[in-house]
């Protein structure tokens, strides 16, 4: 039995909602790199970063190969890099809007029913 369009899509946003992964996904969009390297820049335990691998490999948005004595992690596809650029719009435009109501809200005078 096959998964809906809608709960496939819910899986992948789901997937998306950790700090570490969205931290990861962000320094492979550069290129393939290494787990010491990801470890340097993400303070993370081991443990913890290799969790969040396996979630990212099983949900399929990174692959992993070994290169020498190196695991090294890359993204599965370039669509992933243009999924954090929309995210990025959308929270830049979310963001924007919530300024110009703030800005608004302090400019307009206290009338009632205002």
């Amino acid at each position: 039995m096959s998964v809906p369009l809608y709960q496939a899509k819910a899986e992948l946003f789901r997937t998306l909602g950790h700090p570490v992964r969205i931290r990861v996904l962000e320094l492979l969009q550069d290129g393939p790199k290494p787990v010491r390297d990801l470890l340097a820049v993400i303070e993370v335990e081991p443990s913890n970063l290799s969790q969040q691998l396996a979630v990212l490999r099983r949900a399929g948005m990174v692959t992993s190969y070994r290169d020498g004595p190196l695991v090294m992690y890359s993204l599965s596809t370039p669509d992933v890099a243009d999924l954090l650029a929309a995210g990025r719009r959308i929270l830049g435009a979310v963001l924007t809007d919530r300024d110009a109501l703030l800005d608004e809200l302090r400019s307009s005078p206290t009338r009632p029913g205002r």
